[in-house]
């Protein structure tokens, strides 16, 4: 992996890494990877002990759970160089949210503040803060990307994985329509509004097909799980997995939602 060196930031920067609750529960190996991305980029990586950022709380309107949360996890990462998830929606809870909490405390702003300034997306701090160019990556086959809703819209990510996916060997992206346009997970709102959700998953499923590409990547678990239950739901064959498990090139794990197989005995 090459980077571009910088003045502005430590030689090798202390980066806490935010795991998220869903790549913690659901699919460590999202976060093995964003470990082996940070390292090979020249970071020293930590995870320290932390919870949920609150965004399910918040977004049912319970601000004084999320408060409760968001102070747990700065004094958590209080003192890192910086802040990463593998998380567009999770970063951008932090990074635009985290502040406006606590607008009437200004103890507290200050320090929402300080976090959400060092708090980046992981391929967005990649790119955009270290520098990388490349990864030494090989995926054999055709990939299409879901640009999912917080992490494009809250904190610009979208050029970055696809300028890192370029690099890696063997891999063509073939660009979906609509890339752009919600897969209808939006944590609680799958759940309060099931049959809108699944109809725009319905849409979102037909054009990830219409490529034609094999495989579907994206940056932020809970848009990949949804689009993974409604493809196997479906009967598609199509593999959905995390960007930085491909920029990683740690693709052993069997794709989301797919079963692990079976040990013979």
């Amino acid at each position: 992996m090459s980077a571009t060196p910088s003045s502005a930031r430590p030689a090798h920067p202390r980066v806490g890494l935010f795991v998220t609750c869903l790549v913690d529960l659901m699919r460590p190996s999202v976060g093995f990877a964003a470990v082996k991305l940070l390292e090979d980029a020249g970071c020293v990586v930590d995870a320290p002990v932390q919870t949920c950022c609150g965004q399910p709380a918040y977004n049912s309107g319970d601000r004084g759970t999320t408060r409760d949360l968001a102070m747990r996890l700065i004094e958590a990462f209080q003192g890192y160089d910086y802040v990463v998830a593998p998380s567009g929606s999770c970063a951008g809870m932090i990074k635009a949210h985290y502040p406006e909490l606590f607008e009437e405390d200004p103890n507290w702003r200050a320090k929402a503040d300080a976090l959400a300034g060092k708090t980046y997306e992981l391929i967005s701090f990649l790119v955009d803060v270290l520098g990388v160019t490349k990864v030494g990556a090989a995926f054999d086959g055709a990939v299409t990307y879901h640009d999912s809703c917080s992490g494009l819209r809250e904190l610009g990510v979208k050029r970055q994985p696809r300028k890192l996916l370029a690099s890696v060997e063997g891999l063509t992206l073939v660009e979906m329509k609509d890339s752009d346009v919600c897969c209808g997970f939006g944590g609680t709102f799958a759940v309060k509004y099931s049959d809108i959700s699944g109809a725009i998953v319905e849409a979102k499923a037909k054009n990830i097909e219409e490529t034609q590409a094999p495989t579907v990547l994206a940056g932020d678990l809970g848009c990949l799980m949804n689009m993974a239950g409604k493809l196997s739901r479906d009967g598609r064959s199509i593999q959905v997995r995390h960007v930085a498990e491909v920029l990683a090139g740690m693709t052993d794990e069997p794709p989301i939602g797919a079963a692990k197989a079976k040990a013979i005995k």
